[in-house]
């Protein structure tokens, strides 16, 4: 896999000439990307090329509506915009339909709802700290107060959906909706067999693919095209777009996604992002993504192999994806601490539940760490040792309160990080 292509140094003068505050903070946060290791899941580097389809003139443009139907004029050109991400998003994954118009993942799925169910209607989903979203019904967030949300989960003794209990649990609740994926799944999701269960029990499948869009688009992830009746994606994390969302279906179910998300939720698309969506559908449309996609789950698997060796507890036991789950308990660390000090060790991560855990959600037991940005730097599997290693010291630097240890792995992790410099950012 190539190295990416650095860029060189930009100064943003028209930010810095208006507004010097703010600009020292953008600059503050290129040189904190630049210099970190970034393993948070949800999170990678765009593109040059997205980045400035992002900062467009297409800002200044309202547009509600879809192509051929606004209720503005002089829509030109947006018609032809959208019209590209909608085609893309049609051709790279497989789908009869696509809306590009959702501003983010959760509005994404409240538009589901909208779209399939009426308030108090049960649904089901994920549960939250098994692996689960918010937006899957769970009780702290508007689809959990507005619908009567059930949930399933994993099995305990080895960290996988036990698709028995889901069957009897969808049969006996008989919810509208059924969702799956998450957001702290390690392994393959079944979609086959999610929509056996939701045929039987008469419900709509949303497959969730916001963590793996870009592995199901680059040949990595099963799709679920083939299977669900509406797919819901981010169009950022593992998919390397801007931060938006898409919502894909089958051609029947085409007018009740459109009319729910305008204007069911929404006024105005924003238009820039809509381009910023079609330039990633094209870059992942490429055989050189299809190449990241293979390497971001190749990393993974050596980075959790890695992390075995080195006694961390791997949720599942491992991963088939993008995503390792650990729980520190056998480290005697809380997450919270070591998501912190790894903080101050350049290794960005996110403290995070783990199925079962007896710790509270905002001081669990885990952490969650990915490999797509790190991927997107250009890291291969012959760093992984490197980075578990940075990991372990870290934890165990987290234990004992030794921040001159802390200190000494984030210079490593700087000099690793200048040989790899990262898309889309300035380069010295």
């Amino acid at each position: 896999m190539s190295q990416p292509v650095s860029h060189p140094a930009v100064s943003h003068p028209a930010l810095s000439a208006t507004d010097p505050e703010l600009a020292a903070l953008v600059a503050a946060e290129e040189r904190l990307q630049s210099e970190t290791l970034r393993l948070i899941p949800s999170e990678n580097y765009v593109s040059q090329a997205v980045l400035e389809a992002s900062g467009t003139v297409l800002q200044n443009k309202y547009s509600e509506g879809y192509p051929g139907r606004r209720y503005y004029e002089g829509q030109q050109n947006i018609d032809q915009v959208e019209t590209l991400a909608v085609e893309r998003a049609k051709a790279l994954f497989g789908v009869e339909h696509a809306n590009v118009q959702p501003y983010s993942g959760s509005p994404a799925n409240l538009a589901v709802y909208l779209a399939f169910a009426e308030p108090g209607d049960t649904v089901m989903g994920m549960a939250l700290p098994m692996g689960g979203h918010l937006t899957h019904g769970w009780g702290v967030s508007a689809t959990g107060r507005w619908f009567r949300g059930v949930q399933y989960g994993v099995r305990h003794d080895t960290g996988l959906i036990d698709f028995d209990e889901v069957r009897e649990l969808a049969l006996k609740e008989r919810p509208k909706i059924i969702f799956c994926g998450g957001t702290a799944l390690p392994r393959t999701i079944d979609f086959a067999a999610f929509a056996e269960i939701a045929r039987e029990a008469g419900a709509v499948l949303v497959a969730d693919v916001a963590h793996i869009a870009g592995l199901i688009a680059g040949g990595a992830h099963p799709s679920p095209a083939p299977y669900a009746d509406v797919i819901s994606t981010t169009t950022h994390k593992t998919l390397r777009g801007p931060r938006g969302a898409m919502l894909m279906s089958r051609e029947q179910h085409a007018k009740a996604i459109d009319k729910a998300v305008f204007p069911g939720l929404q006024g105005g698309p924003h238009n820039q992002t809509t381009a910023a969506i079609a330039v990633a559908l094209r870059e992942a449309a490429q055989p050189s993504f299809r190449d990241y996609a293979r390497s971001v789950v190749a990393n993974a698997q050596a980075l959790a192999e890695q992390l075995l060796a080195r006694g961390f507890d791997l949720v599942s036991g491992g991963t088939d994806n993008h995503l390792i789950l650990m729980d520190l308990t056998p480290k005697d660390v809380p997450g919270k601490v070591a998501a912190k000090a790894l903080d101050r060790a350049g290794i960005v991560v996110n403290y995070n539940t783990v199925p079962y855990d007896p710790r509270k959600p905002f001081d669990p037991s885990g952490i969650r760490i990915g490999t797509p940005s790190l991927t997107s730097r250009g890291l291969g599997t012959e760093h992984m040792a490197a980075v578990a290693d940075w990991i372990d010291r870290g934890v165990g630097a987290a234990r004992t309160g030794d921040e001159d240890a802390l200190a000494a792995i984030r210079d490593e992790v700087a000099e690793l990080m200048a040989a790899f410099p990262a898309p889309g950012l300035p380069t010295e």
